[in-house]
């Protein structure tokens, strides 16, 4: 089986992407991208480090032992957390698993490489921002100008919708709907999963004051992106990369008046925030599933980790005495979910 570009490998690589993922599997541009990075990255591995050009790699040279100095060549010297690592590893396997059902003879390097498992994550719970570091990072923009607030309204879009980066950036005029009882914007999350989001009062009035600004004629052009660039005088959808910049940016500059300002805030940070003060104020977890637009309960439970603001409210009341009672009943007691969450059991 050595075969070079001509044969089976590329062949397989190419069909992989641009006819079992987008038509048989549905899956959305995203999720493909995730996938030709996850190639990508092992054809720029085996360059780098084994010195083969992509023109002469061929299913031979892919087995156990390579696919963990891949891995280990992701982490060390790409800085890869172990999150990312497998991910990497799974949408290896899920390439191979592909491979070996058109092709039988590639069973043996799919069933090798499905023996890998994953890393244990170890980070314990889930980051997020609390309620004064939000309100500080909101502040620093400064709206005088209309970038300051373009990218002021930006964040309070992302907080108030829990919606991923990506999906912000989607948003076109045509997904917005103020004329309901209650205003509500659509998101094109996952797999091509449509969801409404309701919008506060006062993200609505933020929307207006926006759209006089960049959008003067309303939500007449709907096509149009909701937030966008112009350069060299086109509009065009607004990049992750600009997000970042401007979110970096207004952190450092709140985090020298509230040190709860995390050391890295990112655009997904808002929402887990989002999701975090949704749970800390009695939201049920199934609800707030369908908020995030999250297929399955457990992606959710990660917010059901108990912090240490809701612990110290527990002990607070558990500590709290009715001065006309002769005995004293533990809040926790028959609330078995409680103790475990006092006891950093769940």
């Amino acid at each position: 089986m050595n075969k070079s570009i001509e044969g089976t490998f590329f062949k397989y690589v190419r069909s992989f992407l641009t006819v079992y993922l987008p038509r048989n599997k549905c899956y959305s541009f995203n999720t493909i991208k995730a996938y030709r990075d996850t190639i990508n990255l092992l054809r720029l591995f085996l360059s780098d480090q084994k010195k083969i050009p992509f023109t002469e790699i061929t299913f031979d040279m892919i087995n156990h032992g390579l696919v963990y100095e891949f891995l280990e060549w992701l982490q060390s010297s790409r800085n890869c957390s172990i999150s990312t690592r497998n991910q990497r590893l799974a949408g290896l396997k899920s390439f191979l698993h592909y491979c070996a059902i058109e092709e039988p003879s590639l069973t043996a390097i799919y069933m090798d490489i499905q023996d890998i498992t994953a890393l244990r994550d170890t980070k314990k719970g889930v980051s997020y921002m609390s309620q004064n570091a939000l309100k500080t990072i909101l502040t620093q923009p400064n709206v005088k100008n209309g970038l300051g607030l373009r990218n002021r309204f930006f964040m309070i879009v992302m907080y108030d919708t829990g919606g991923r980066i990506q999906e912000i950036l989607d948003l076109r005029l045509r997904d917005i709907s103020l004329d309901l009882d209650i205003p509500c914007i659509y998101l094109t999350g996952k797999g091509n999963k449509v969801r409404a989001v309701p919008l506060m009062e006062k993200t609505v009035l933020h929307l207006k004051e926006y759209l006089k600004i960049f959008h003067s004629t309303g939500l007449q052009n709907t096509d149009d992106y909701l937030f966008y660039t112009v350069i060299k005088g086109k509009k065009g959808a607004m990049s992750p990369d600009n997000v970042s910049v401007f979110i970096k940016k207004y952190a450092k500059q709140a985090r020298t008046s509230c040190p709860e300002v995390p050391k890295k805030v990112h655009a997904h940070l808002f929402r887990h925030s989002r999701a975090m003060h949704l749970y800390q104020s009695g939201i049920p977890l199934s609800y707030i599933k369908d908020f995030l637009g999250h297929q399955n309960s457990t992606t959710t439970s990660i917010y059901a980790s108990a912090d240490t603001t809701m612990i110290r409210d527990a002990l607070e009341k558990a500590t709290k005495l009715d001065s006309n009672s002769t005995s004293e009943i533990p809040v926790w007691e028959g609330n078995e979910d409680m103790i475990l969450k006092l006891c950093g059991l769940k």
